[in-house]
């Protein structure tokens, strides 16, 4: 299916190269993640001529290859959240982002907020195409009493915090007043924040970690992790190379009940087909044979099953402050493979904390004049072309403006699942402009960057550009090298701000 569709990109790319060349192709794309950076290049290889930026609101690019990846897995940053690759294609990817951001044709404008700093609409006035790439920034709630309490965290607040995002800057997770954690969520991003939880800080000292998260890591109390999932250990949503290494922390006693591992035909015939699932379920069940250990300062890794929270326990020494879970006991009804969904018992039990991570799903956020599906927590959409409603009418378009990424999809998929979506968004702009969806408003000159520029400028906006990031991008490497890490972070919007000005 994806030769299919790259052959046919290829058959309308030759076709429309000359679509725009009197009057240049302006294009917009919002958000300078990996989904951005792959609609950009894409777009400059489809339309020669066409004039393609890129804006952020944050003053960096590269999205969650910077700000969603643990800090002990520097190999990530190269494919998402979600796999790992070999460390040297880290730089790998950030060099093919940069040479897209130095394009003659592209231009990066970070410090560029959708919504405030300028609206869709008049975005959409400025340029022939506007692309939405701006990912998830916002979180799926539980909707259950006390999780307005203090000491609740969504797992995207506790990775930026770590990771030196200037809106996580200001989190600061008690992590003194309480020797156990429990992390809602048993997905790739849930043992990442286990494992930061867990790691001896002598080994993530020499990471890219925020130097004021490591501080507060090496005060901390914590002791006891636990890893909280609905389902069983044949639904768990990690891959195996996250949970081997999670596993292989030192001086760590993992807490797995056998009973958990137990299959059913219906989780035979789940395991059967993926290889995947059963990979993780072989190594949750040698993890649980292998004795227990007792030692000075051990921690201890619990992996918890058939379970979903109820409510938060408010603690009565610290008022406003979670003192625990209430969860209700699970057991999984349906029918086939990967359609067991997790039901309550009736019975209950506690786990005592003081700290909760949510790793519950990402959530994208719509901004004024954009069509959204808050049910789905994504842009109605076509193959890339934004819908004006959520009925699924592939008629009812929103002309020029298309979407991809997680604001297309859902936050799923790895690296390569935004390349392949890139391309399928690319494909539909460039039918549009072979069918004449587009020829009336590209006949007329769009202002596109020049106006962009006007316009930010009148409204006093500082604009960062590239060549700013870069000097961002050296600071932080200086910071780095004098305390043996890979960079320093600059963690908020002054410092950040005050790098890109020098």
């Amino acid at each position: 299916m994806q030769n299919v569709v790259i052959l046919q990109a290829r058959k309308w790319f030759s076709r429309s190269l000359s679509s725009f060349s009197s009057n240049p192709l302006k294009v917009c794309v919002v958000g300078s993640g990996p989904a951005g950076f792959y609609t950009a290049e894409k777009m400059l290889k489809a339309h020669q001529q066409a004039q393609v930026d890129i804006i952020d609101r944050l003053p960096t690019p590269f999205g969650l290859v910077r700000s969603g990846v643990a800090p002990d897995h520097p190999e990530t940053k190269s494919n998402s959240i979600e796999l790992t690759l070999p460390e040297n294609l880290q730089q790998i990817v950030i060099n093919q982002f940069s040479r897209v951001a130095q394009h003659e044709q592209c231009s990066f404008l970070g410090n560029v907020t959708l919504g405030s700093s300028i609206s869709l609409s008049e975005l959409r006035k400025l340029y022939h195409v506007v692309v939405l790439a701006y990912g998830a920034e916002s979180d799926r709630s539980l909707g259950i009493p006390g999780e307005s309490l203090k000491g609740i965290y969504s797992a995207r607040e506790f990775v930026w915090w770590y990771n030196g995002h200037p809106d996580g800057r200001n989190l600061d997770p008690d992590l003194k007043n309480t020797d156990a954690a429990v992390i809602l969520g048993q997905g790739n991003v849930a043992l990442d924040v286990a494992r930061i939880l867990l790691r001896p800080t002598a080994e993530l000292a020499t990471t890219d970690i925020a130097n004021y998260a490591l501080a507060a890591l090496e005060e901390s109390s914590i002791r006891k992790v636990y890893l909280v999932g609905r389902r069983g250990p044949a639904q768990a949503a990690c891959t195996a190379k996250e949970l081997r290494e999670i596993l292989g922390i030192r001086n760590v006693d993992i807490s797995i009940q056998e009973v958990d591992l137990r299959l059913t035909p219906a989780d035979e015939e789940e395991l059967k087909s993926n290889r995947i699932k059963r990979r993780v379920h072989e190594l949750l069940s040698k993890a649980a044979a292998k004795p227990r250990t007792a030692g000075l300062n051990q921690r201890e890794l619990h992996f918890v099953f058939f379970r979903k929270p109820d409510s938060f326990q408010e603690s009565e020494d610290r008022t406003g402050h979670v003192s625990g879970v209430h969860f209700e006991k699970t057991v999984l009804k349906g029918d086939g493979p990967g359609k067991q969904i997790a039901i309550g018992t009736g019975e209950f039990e506690d786990i005592k904390c003081g700290l909760v991570l949510k790793s519950i799903g990402y959530k994208s956020v719509p901004v004024d004049g954009l069509p959204f599906d808050h049910k789905k927590g994504i842009v109605p959409n076509f193959r890339g072309r934004v819908l004006s409603d959520t009925s699924g009418d592939p008629t009812l378009l929103e002309e020029g403006l298309y979407v991809c990424g997680w604001l297309k999809r859902g936050p799923t998929g790895i690296v390569a699942t935004n390349l392949h979506c890139a391309e399928e968004t690319v494909l539909s702009i460039s039918e549009d402009i072979e069918k004449g969806m587009l020829i009336s408003s590209a006949a007329l000159p769009k202002p596109g960057r020049e106006g962009l520029l006007q316009l930010l400028q009148d409204r006093d906006v500082r604009i960062v550009s590239f060549s700013d990031w870069e000097k961002i991008d050296s600071e932080e490497k200086r910071l780095g090298s004098s305390r043996n890490k890979p960079r320093e972070k600059l963690s908020t919007w002054d410092e950040l701000h005050k790098a890109a000005l020098e």
